[in-house]
């Protein structure tokens, strides 16, 4: 039997939250690996544990996944989250990497400038309202389903709904007008394995601070 999937990247949420998210959606249990100084990065490196030298890896099956859209993808085909065929998997594709862009905006916004900060802020709310909250509320009109795509709950939900949540951490208006996304992320938000994870003591990862942004700076040598 295969032991669980172990995780390496540091305690925050960073590019390795979206696959916390997935596995724990999964009612996959996982371990963790917490990079705590650029000491342990470089001995991942030497090791061969790092196909592009970089973490997100997560250790599963047999196999050091590298490349978060690469893990994401298998975690969702190993446990039946990723469409019934290639179409459906096409639409899932679609809307996660459409979520994956404004995911990317928030995420990076607490490495901003100070004197920047606000006008990314008005962006990231401007894009919410007026791109991608409308797009993914369309959709959910359009086929009167509970679901993104097949009537069935796909890794396009789980993201939907992770967005969500951190939309609402910087602002909880920008929901009101969107009924069908407000619904999906009650919806999922109820399903046990999500519910599990949203509450306090899980593995979820809380906002971003200053002290983890100075963590973060530190192990993986960059200027913030």
């Amino acid at each position: 039997m295969a032991g669980k999937p172990r995780l390496h990247y540091f305690n925050g949420r960073g590019r390795m939250e979206s696959i916390r998210w997935l596995l724990a959606a999964a009612g996959v249990e996982f371990e963790e690996k917490f990079l705590e100084s650029p000491e342990d990065l470089e001995k991942l490196r030497n090791d061969g544990y790092l196909m592009f030298q970089q973490v997100p890896m997560v250790e599963i099956d047999g196999m050091k996944l590298a490349q978060t859209r690469a893990i994401l993808n298998y975690i969702a085909a190993k446990h039946n989250l990723y469409g019934k065929d290639i179409k459906e998997r096409a639409l899932i594709d679609m809307y996660s990497e459409g979520m994956s862009d404004l995911n990317e905006m928030i995420m990076i916004l607490p490495l901003c400038p100070p004197d920047q900060k606000d006008a990314k802020i008005i962006q990231i709310k401007e894009k919410t309202i007026n791109r991608y909250f409308p797009a993914f509320e369309k959709v959910l009109k359009s086929h009167g389903q509970d679901y993104l795509v097949g009537n069935k709950l796909s890794r396009a939900d789980i993201h939907m709904v992770e967005l969500i949540y951190y939309v609402e951490e910087l602002d909880p208006s920008l929901l009101a007008n969107f009924p069908l996304l407000k619904a999906l992320r009650t919806r999922i938000s109820n399903l046990p394995t999500v519910k599990k994870f949203l509450q306090p003591g899980s593995q979820r990862k809380p906002p971003i601070d200053e002290k983890k942004i100075e963590e973060a700076r530190k192990i993986f040598k960059i200027s913030i």
